[in-house]
């Protein structure tokens, strides 16, 4: 099936420090993380060739493992809802996607309402996920298209459906990172928890997030800027893994990567999805929920705390690691 669009792509690569690492449980090489120190060096493997570029390559995998040290402790962040409140503008770029490519089912276009992104976000990992869900358990059909000025059919393969799914995940992503550009801000107290733990040099911090790599490094260019994103030890995308959330194997793998007890991981989420997978990596996770996830029973499934924000409920790295740190990885964070 050929794409309903074409947009031109110009790839530029720049080598820098930042740190090429690579992972058994990771399907591709994330690009996300930076020079701080990332653990162990069998948690990571070098690649070279005789080719100039290969070698910087290995160059830069091997200088990060050859300084990794260990680390006491790691907060990791999701991305959407906790660093920014993006999920308006996930639904926004995606029924600006399902218009273009003119989206129906028995007449009607395809559109998801607030109220009705509000259960996918909390119920499904992952863009392309999302769409499976909806036309698979939601209205239980797929829709026709408009493709080359022509109106498609239904597909009926799970190729055809698979073409479909994948070239409006393709389209929603540039949607979306132009509205990153204009509206992205990060949400309050962010940044400043996650300036504190980088200058902690036993906390290891990272981002895991189950959206794009395209997605996710636009937004957190944006939000945190290059150089701080560089600094994070760890940064696992939807593209890395084979599972998304709600299945734990982000979390897992990021423990891995950092060579830590999952116990002395805590996770800032904001959706039952993020909290059932940080709870099943055997992490804490800390709940800084929104607008779209504030109903949700968040304590019922295990949630450590619960605040509004990072900012408003005073939350700073003392509050959260000290208890650890004075009675173990069992204490109550917030307390």
């Amino acid at each position: 099936m050929k794409p309903f669009f074409a947009v031109p792509i110009i790839v530029f690569a720049t080598f820098t420090s930042t740190a090429l690492s690579f992972s058994p449980a990771l399907s591709k090489v994330s690009f996300c993380g930076g020079h701080r120190n990332y653990g162990t060096a069998a948690a990571i493997k070098t690649y070279s060739s005789s080719s100039s570029s290969s070698s910087r390559f290995a160059q830069t995998s091997s200088s990060i493992s050859s300084t990794a040290g260990p680390f006491e402790y790691a907060l990791i962040f999701d991305c959407d809802g906790v660093i920014i409140e993006t999920e308006e503008l996930h639904r926004l770029a995606y029924n600006a996607a399902f218009q273009a490519a003119k989206l129906e089912i028995d007449g009607n276009p395809v559109e998801w309402s607030v109220e009705y992104y509000d259960v996918l976000q909390n119920t499904v990992g992952g863009g392309k996920g999302k769409m499976f869900y909806h036309f698979r358990n939601t209205t239980g059909a797929f829709p026709t298209f408009v493709q080359d000025g022509k109106v498609m059919s239904a597909p009926q393969t799970l190729d055809e459906q698979q073409s479909l799914i994948d070239n409006l995940q393709a389209h929603k992503t540039e949607l979306y990172k132009e509205l990153i550009a204009e509206k992205a801000t990060p949400r309050p107290g962010v940044i400043e928890l996650m300036d504190e733990a980088m200058a902690d040099p036993k906390i290891a911090v990272g981002v895991c997030s189950a959206s794009t790599k395209q997605a996710v490094t636009k937004v957190l260019d944006v939000t945190l800027g290059q150089e701080r994103r560089n600094r994070l030890n760890v940064c696992i995308l939807g593209d890395d893994v084979s599972k998304l959330k709600p299945d734990p194997l982000i979390y897992v793998t990021a423990a891995e990567r950092l060579n830590i007890d999952p116990s002395k991981c805590v996770v800032v989420e904001d959706s039952m999805v993020g909290l059932r997978a940080a709870k099943g990596a055997g992490m804490k996770c800390l709940i800084t929920y929104t607008k779209s996830t504030e109903g949700e029973d968040f304590y019922g499934e295990g949630a450590d705390a619960k605040v509004p924000d990072l900012a408003s409920a005073g939350v700073t790295l003392e509050k959260i690691f000290g208890p650890m740190k004075e009675s173990g990885p069992t204490a109550d964070i917030l307390a």
